[in-house]
């Protein structure tokens, strides 16, 4: 029988619902032990880093430079705002944020540049004017997108796909009743290229957002086409301060709620006892739980803290979704034609995703994301400075040459960068950290340094993600990036508020 400490004896006599161990204070994993921590469980959040966040966390290089490691587009900010509610808080009072105008500002290799206004109409007007397609088909493609959203969104990304229940309901019969009608039962690349015929250019600006979970729009199917209106319908916002300030606003709700959270105390175990849990154990204690909720990537949550209980091996077998080769530069100019989200195309995309998920490698001609939160937040860099994360999509680390990989990217980065802004941006550079699909691994417990856990690049993908409850173990959750619904800021929300309805 695990030892109990006398101080969670107490704690646990004092709740009127049975506690709960949180496994890592990522984003999901802070989401789910406020939500729970409202309904009246007594929560601990056990987090093997000194501080909270996960991928969501931040740091500064010398010179002055703040940079958000990780995420940094923002949707659905709702999701948030209701975390707070839940507390009875007015969210203002702890967290604020402002809709973005414009989104993007997208760069093209035959050096044409178009605006993602957020506005729909000023946007289909951008793309009319720059590239030629009329604004008539953009926003009847982005009235298509909003349809998508609506009608697979409330079963497919608010509810757990692995209950029977979720299919017995109005909202489900909708869904299925609109993929043929919207063209979902095709890729996502094929559905836009028969939208925009006319302009591979569109087609590659709507192909991208495949890579907001991690997939190829080549093979990921049809309903990812849903994305756009995340952005262009929803809207892309910017926290004050970050995205970092998201993770510390929660964790600040957290604590005022009674949340415990236990830095540098990694759970190296998850005991159980016949077909349940019974707590977990750490370099420091044994605790007793009876519900543990894992926001530690699946991958690793069966590997390491589950060694003796059986995983379910197909769906861990699942292919995995893209990293990421991170460039963290202190930049010493400043670039008015730049946004916060700035996107620099290849001239070969279907190149760039063969090397990514068939040859396992990085292509020599790259699209680049470059993120600016100085742009908001004058204070990330030095006056007349900017901070620039500079990102490249890549292959989850299956023992590449990183090294290699990291020099050849990089130069391939300027090489982009320097055509599409017409001169040299090394000499700029004053201050550069990377953060390579190893490190990400490492930092983040995320399995080969995937981002989104497994990838969307089948039509089943998102049946075939594991469930948010253990089949096998009573009491046993999960949540985060790597399981239903999938990975990013809202889809991490998202199974936050999908364990805690399951546990209570």
């Amino acid at each position: 029988m695990p030892v109990l400490p006398a101080g969670r004896r107490l704690r646990q006599a004092s709740s009127l619902k049975p506690p709960v161990a949180v496994i890592g204070a990522g984003i999901a994993g802070i989401a789910t032990a406020v939500r729970l921590v409202a309904q009246g469980h007594a929560v601990t959040v056990f987090e093997g880093r000194s501080s909270f966040g996960g991928k969501m966390h931040q740091f500064e290089l010398p010179g002055g430079y703040r940079f958000d490691a990780g995420p940094s587009l923002f949707t659905l900010p709702g999701l948030v705002d209701e975390l707070f509610r839940l507390a009875q808080r007015e969210p203002q009072d702890y967290f604020r944020y402002e809709r973005l105008d414009p989104i993007t500002q997208y760069f093209f290799a035959d050096g044409t540049r178009l605006t993602a206004w957020a506005d729909e109409t000023k946007f289909a007007a951008e793309v009319e004017q720059k590239l030629g397609v009329p604004a008539a088909e953009v926003r009847s493609f982005l009235h298509r997108s909003k349809r998508a959203y609506e009608a697979t969104a409330p079963t497919f990304l608010h509810k757990s796909l692995h209950r029977a229940q979720s299919y017995l309901s109005r909202d489900t019969l909708r869904a299925v009743a609109e993929m043929p009608r919207l063209g979902l039962l095709s890729t996502m690349h094929a559905r836009h290229q028969q939208a925009f015929p006319q302009d591979a250019r569109l087609v590659q600006l709507f192909d991208r957002f495949a890579t907001y979970n991690g997939s190829d729009p080549y093979q990921a199917p049809a309903t990812l086409s849903l994305i756009p209106h995340l952005e262009h319908g929803l809207g892309a916002y910017y926290p004050e301060g970050g995205i970092h300030r998201i993770a510390s606003s929660l964790v600040q709700l957290a604590e005022e709620l009674g949340v415990e959270f236990r830095y540098n105390e990694p759970v190296e175990e998850i005991l159980t006892a016949g077909a349940r849990v019974t707590g977990v154990r750490t370099p420091q204690e044994v605790y007793d739980f009876s519900l543990v909720v894992s926001n530690m990537d699946v991958v690793p949550t069966y590997r390491r803290l589950l060694p003796h209980e059986p995983a379910p091996e197909r769906t861990l077998a699942q292919p995995r979704s893209s990293s990421a080769l991170i460039f963290y530069w202190g930049v010493a100019r400043e670039f008015p034609e730049l946004g916060v989200h700035n996107i620099f195309f290849s001239a070969d995309y279907r190149r760039e995703f063969e090397a990514i998920f068939r040859q396992q490698t990085v292509a020599d001609d790259v699209t680049v994301y470059v993120n600016i939160t100085s742009k908001k937040t004058a204070a990330d860099a030095p006056p007349g400075h900017e901070n620039w994360f500079v990102m490249v999509n890549v292959p989850h680390d299956q023992g590449q040459d990183w090294p290699a990989l990291l020099l050849q990217t990089r130069a391939a980065v300027l090489r982009r960068l320097n055509q599409a802004l017409g001169l040299d941006v090394a000499p700029l550079i004053r201050a550069e950290r990377t953060w390579t699909p190893p490190g990400i691994a490492v930092d983040t417990s995320s399995f080969g340094g995937a981002l989104y856990g497994s990838s969307s690049n089948t039509m089943l993908a998102a049946f075939l993600r594991h469930p948010n409850f253990s089949s096998r173990l009573d009491g046993l959750y999960f949540c985060g990036g790597s399981v239903h619904p999938g990975g990013g800021i809202p889809l991490c929300l998202l199974s936050a508020r999908i364990v805690a309805d399951l546990i209570n």
